[in-house]
């Protein structure tokens, strides 16, 4: 059977892109696989799409009723995948991320690295394999890496990250700046999208101290703008909480422009994420300043102050 190739729930710009490009990999090397997504694609990922004229891959939420093994990309942790990720087989992981929540009966391929995109591993294992990489695709890739990394400002950006992208931006025959720069700006309209898709859009589940924490991170280039929603943003997220169990939900707000982010929690376990930060909350909020990263900047002192 066809093995399905996907990134995390509620994808991102990388998810799509690290699955189409992983399976455009596997498929050269002999493989019969698809990408898939998990979920509807944000505007910064519709934007890059329809920049590129790729097609979006079909949208699931289940895999066994059509294949017994899947290859997971831009993720590792089983909150954050397919509904029945336990009744499957993972061949594959090709991730950036911590790993947690994550077991295996039979051997597999695994190659993560710290880096600030997956779609910088994806790039290594073509060079690795000898396959061109397509123009279409570089773009593509290298979109994914404009995203992740908040074209090469955010603190997971390494060396490695922009060397690639600026590699892929020669393939693809991009003007990396002019074009990243569009890109990201698409990301952040928000005026049309609901209190619940704001809360939604990019939101990612982590168990912590036996707790579950929702963290959702929302780019935008005026802060007061995204703020002038509070009370819809509020009750948005108190839904969320209720709705799911959900311990704590974070909403980062963050402004790509300058680099900063301010913290909305609602929920149990607001003095942890004061300790976690260093800084009080007012009025449920608080500013993060040279704060872009959930994986880097916001996940690990959770953690450790859930600990």
């Amino acid at each position: 059977m066809k093995e399905l190739v996907f990134g995390h729930k509620n994808p991102d710009t990388d998810a799509i892109v690290a699955a189409k490009a992983y399976s455009f990999l596997l498929n050269q090397l002999g493989s019969d696989t698809e990408a898939v997504a998990l979920g509807e694609p944000n505007d910064e990922t519709k934007f890059v799409l329809n920049h590129f004229s790729e097609p979006y891959p079909r949208i699931i939420s289940e895999a066994g009723a059509e294949t017994k093994e899947v290859v997971l990309v831009d993720h590792n942790e089983a909150q954050q995948s397919v509904d029945d990720i336990s009744d499957l087989t993972v061949t594959h992981v090709i991730d950036h991320h911590r790993i947690a929540n994550f077991a295996t009966a039979a051997p597999l391929y695994y190659h993560a690295e710290p880096v600030g995109c997956c779609s910088t591993i994806i790039f290594k294992e073509f060079k690795q394999r000898g396959v061109e990489i397509p123009q279409n695709l570089a773009g593509l890739m290298l979109s994914a890496i404009i995203s992740d990394t908040l074209l090469f400002k955010s603190p997971t950006t390494t060396d490695v990250d922009v060397a690639v992208g600026k590699k892929l931006a020669e393939i693809a025959g991009v003007d990396y700046e002019e074009y990243g720069l569009a890109m990201l700006k698409a990301g952040t309209n928000l005026a049309t999208k609901t209190a619940e898709e704001l809360v939604t859009s990019d939101a990612k589940s982590f168990e912590m101290g036996g707790k579950t924490v929702r963290v959702d991170q929302v780019n935008t280039v005026d802060l007061a703008e995204v703020f002038a929603r509070e009370d819809e943003l509020r009750s948005a997220i108190e839904a969320q909480n209720k709705d799911n169990g959900y311990d704590l939900f974070l909403l980062m707000v963050t402004n790509i422009l300058d680099s900063n982010t301010r913290l909305l929690a609602i929920g149990a376990g607001q003095d942890i994420v004061e300790t976690a930060f260093g800084h009080g909350l007012e009025n449920d909020k608080m500013d993060l300043p040279g704060v872009v990263s959930r994986k880097k900047q916001v996940v690990p002192p959770l953690e450790k102050a859930f600990e």
